[in-house]
């Protein structure tokens, strides 16, 4: 009887039943849009960061580099002494980038501490490397680029990388980044934000072997061809690998095992960085507490950390998403709900004399109730499913137009680098303030959201009949007769 009695009145009543599921579809719709935008939004985010610090890295943990001590140089210098006209010399200066050195301990420290899945260590370094013909006296090079004449008349200046003469001598000043990577780990960290598109990564068993990965733009630039060899601080690398980094910069210009890193900064057994992975993404914030208690002198980065560093169109829209989209979407719910509710009120009432004499024939209030509540679930779900399918059409028109978002990484990204350092403690002195990236905005749709819509859809339905199902309980068969009348 309860459903046959259902199915006629929905029949009879379609136009106002459809009245009060578009109210309930314009909410859901609406919910489901600015669902799928947000996550498209941190989905965009999430590759921001990971162009940044790698796929699968929580946090990194790093030692902020120390101020010079007073009377200290506050940079280093190359010195070379005068020779035959014409005859070339060469000098690198391979330096720690940006960060105070740990112990390779520190890494097994971390490892251990509660909520941490996995850690990995990683050495950055720069390289400074002048060559060229020195005449007649002795010229001494900073890390800015700059030269000064000694015993002679004259100087130069000269930049990072580039062309410099002057005071009888012309030579070449390269600056370039060196990332050790830890070879038996290479599920985390820098690296894993770069593709191997030729050639082949490192192997386990290379942990101390002399070869090398190099980041495509820098291998173009330098001439750089797979199976030959480049060369750091007189010693010669095998170039193996040619990565492509999947979003934004790479993290260096040239990887090698950590040993090797180690070896050639004069470095044994230190690192500047551990990337950290956690057992539970919605506990960083209590490992990163955690990591900082346990192992003083540290700064940890988290990944929410660098995204307050970045702004543009996407951070821009995504606070919008995530704040005003949010309170749209709950207004218009609400509005729509208070709106459903009249609307199966207002019905109940026009039909004063249809529950009346339903009560006088024998019906009971909670029988008149169960009805209308019925009746309007029933509208809710029929809302449900146009919802959904105008939110779907609306994520799938947002993913087909693909807008563009750009995101600029902040410089103060990576907690105490120098010189613009790689955020989250990385090693490229190239990921520096006023980068932008172009991120395509898309609109997934998950299941999650789907499943919501169906929950707001049967509470709309409810909500709705809450107010009818009250308005039914008041009637008395007496209504009826009064209606008639």
């Amino acid at each position: 009887m309860f459903f046959t009695y259902l199915r006629r009145e929905l029949r009879r009543r379609r136009k106002a039943a459809l009245v009060v599921a578009s109210g309930l579809a314009l909410g859901i719709a609406l919910v489901i849009v600015v669902n799928s935008v947000s996550s498209g939004m941190n989905q965009a985010q999430d590759k921001v960061l990971q162009s940044l610090y790698g796929l699968g890295t929580d946090m990194t943990v790093t030692k902020a580099a120390e101020a010079p001590k007073s009377g200290e140089a506050g940079r280093p210098r190359f010195e070379f002494g005068a020779k035959d006209d014409g005859e070339e010399q060469s000098s690198d200066r391979v330096m720690v980038q940006g960060f105070q050195t740990l112990a390779s301990s520190t890494v097994a420290k971390v490892a251990g501490q509660k909520g941490v899945a996995d850690s990995v260590g990683g050495l950055s370094l720069q390289v400074m490397k002048v060559s060229g013909e020195f005449k007649r006296g002795q010229f001494k090079q900073d890390q800015s680029g700059g030269a000064t004449r000694q015993g002679g008349p004259g100087g130069s200046g000269g930049q990072p990388q580039g062309q410099v003469e002057g005071g009888g001598a012309s030579f070449d000043v390269n600056s370039y980044s060196v990332y050790g990577t830890d070879v038996a780990k290479q599920g985390l960290g820098p690296l894993t934000s770069s593709k191997v598109t030729k050639g082949r990564t490192f192997k386990t068993s290379e942990a101390d072997a002399k070869v090398a990965v190099a980041d495509t733009s820098y291998a173009k630039e330098k001439k750089l061809a797979l199976g030959g060899t480049v060369k750091i601080k007189g010693v010669k690398y095998k170039l193996i690998g040619i990565a492509t980094p999947d979003s934004g910069d790479a993290a260096a210009n040239l990887y090698v095992p950590l040993k090797q890193a180690q070896t050639l900064a004069g470095a044994k057994n230190k690192i500047t960085t551990v990337y950290v992975k956690a057992t539970d993404s919605q506990q960083i914030s209590a490992v990163k507490a955690t990591i900082q208690k346990n192992i003083s002198g540290t700064t940890v980065t988290t990944s929410a950390d660098l995204a307050d560093t970045v702004s543009g169109s996407l951070s821009t829209a995504s606070d919008l998403a995530a704040n005003v989209g949010k309170w749209l979407s709950v207004a218009v719910l609400v509005a729509a709900f208070l709106v459903a509710g009249l609307l199966t009120s207002s019905a109940v009432s026009r039909r004063v004399r249809e529950f009346g004499t339903l009560k006088a024939l024998g019906w009971k209030s909670g029988r008149v109730t169960r009805q209308v509540v019925g009746e309007a679930v029933v509208n809710g779900l029929v809302g449900g499913a146009l919802g959904i399918a105008v939110g779907l059409a609306g994520a799938y028109a947002v993913t087909a137009i693909s807008p563009t978002l750009t995101a600029e990484l902040g410089s103060g990204a990576g907690g105490g680098a120098r010189g613009g350092g790689m955020a989250m403690g990385g090693p490229g002195m190239r990921q520096s303030a006023g980068k932008t990236l172009d991120i395509a905005l898309s609109a997934p749709v998950s299941a999650t959201t789907i499943t919501l819509a169906v929950g707001l859809a049967v509470a709309g339905g409810l909500i709705a009949g809450a107010f009818g199902g009250w308005r039914a309980s008041r009637l008395r068969p007496a209504d009826a007769l009064r209606r008639v009348e």
